[in-house]
């Protein structure tokens, strides 16, 4: 695929793929493994490689993009194996070809191919730019995103840059998202980018400082419209600033009690002219409650108390928001209890270790069933959320 005269795109999509990195279900609409062919006038270099399952779909698509040309170099900007297992095939397919990556890069491929490719390798760090003829490929160091030895690189003549894992989404290329990029997008920065929202902000300063006009990532579609959206998204992602107004309210329960709760509060807040979204922790996709728990200010916790705790996949969900600096939100809590609910109390204090958390004063105690105490209580909470947050 043409990307622009001078760049091709030789990526693969893949739809045999359940879950990507053994966690985020990505069956509907697969995967793409995006990679590039930068042609300058008198070298080409080829940005990244593919998933190990597609080696040789891609090494067919890199031999028709060249288009009777050889590669100079192959540039490796991230060593995560769903983008680096045809290295080794690729180097060598073409022996002339060098390998351009950072120093950990290097220690990386010994670990997964018992070499750094010594006698042709090429250690590239921040502003290393490596000459194609008509143009350079300038190296920018963007580590912690996701990985420490990532480099992003910059095509000044096209005003392209090439974000590694940065502005990448789910789903294949040749499946149309319905719901537009922004969402997958989203799954995809919080669940594997969030933790490195420093470092997301210092790459981005960089960037600014770049006339750029196209990203091209490693997964998802190639950005050349529109691209403060982009930026602007990622700018708010990565200084854990919520996107929306909205609660979102996730929820553990056995036998249907915690649940009748949740919902119960979500149609209150609704009646309100408050947005909601609900999770079963147990049921769906956890990786979309993170995802709304970032993208609203307002976050519900309603749990059973299980073991004098509270249940396993809401102490999971917790716990996956701390990973991923969870921050600067409102917080209200739902607890459940035949005989002693202490459900609220742990979520408390889990909380107290997040930074910029405000926790609801109004907490939810259901004993057994709901009743006319805990509708109550639930209308109360519906009002505390619905109402302005607390000027600090």
């Amino acid at each position: 695929m043409k990307i622009c005269d001078s760049i091709a795109y030789v990526g693969v999509n893949d739809h045999d793929i359940d879950l990507f990195e053994g966690q985020y279900d990505v069956r509907e609409n697969g995967m793409s493994y995006n990679s590039y062919v930068v042609l300058g006038s008198d070298k080409v270099a080829v940005t990244d490689t593919v998933d190990a399952h597609f080696v040789d779909e891609w090494l067919a698509n890199v031999e028709a993009a060249l288009a009777g040309r050889t590669p100079d170099y192959l540039v490796v900007h991230h060593m995560e194996p769903d983008h680096s297992a045809g290295i080794a095939a690729f180097m060598e397919r073409y022996p002339a070809a060098q390998v351009v990556a950072s120093a950990a890069a290097f220690k990386m491929m010994v670990a997964y191919f018992g070499t750094d490719f010594a006698d042709r390798k090429i250690v590239a760090k921040e502003g290393f730019e490596l000459e194609l003829g008509d143009r350079s490929l300038t190296f920018v160091g963007a580590p912690n995103v996701h990985w420490p030895e990532v480099l992003f690189s910059y095509d000044a003549a096209d005003k392209t840059l090439f974000s590694a894992d940065a502005f990448g989404k789910f789903d294949a290329l040749d499946v149309e998202d319905p719901e537009g990029w922004a969402c997958e997008a989203r799954r995809y920065y919080f669940g594997i980018v969030g933790k490195f929202g420093k470092n997301v902000q210092a790459v981005l300063k960089k960037a600014a400082a770049l006339d750029i006009e196209r990203i091209c990532p490693l997964h998802g579609p190639v950005l050349d419209e529109n691209l403060g959206y982009y930026l602007g998204l990622y700018n708010t992602w990565s200084s854990y600033e919520p996107e929306d107004e909205g609660v979102t309210i996730a929820y553990s329960s056995v036998y249907g009690n915690t649940r009748a709760a949740a919902l119960a509060l979500a149609d209150a807040l609704k009646g309100r002219g408050v947005a909601a979204s609900t999770f079963d922790l147990a049921r769906d996709d956890m990786a979309k409650a993170v995802e709304d728990a970032f993208r609203y200010d307002r976050l519900v916790l309603a749990s059973i108390t299980y073991a004098g705790s509270i249940f396993p996949h809401m102490s999971t969900f917790i716990h996956t928001l701390a990973e991923h600096a969870y921050q600067n939100r409102r917080v209200a809590l739902i607890e459940s209890g035949s005989w002693a609910p202490t459900a609220a109390k742990v979520m408390r204090a889990e909380l107290e270790q997040m930074k910029g958390i405000e926790v609801a004063d109004t907490v939810v105690t259901v004993r057994g069933a709901l009743d006319d105490a805990s509708r109550a209580q639930i209308e109360a909470l519906a009002d505390e959320l619905a109402a302005p947050a607390r000027a600090e």
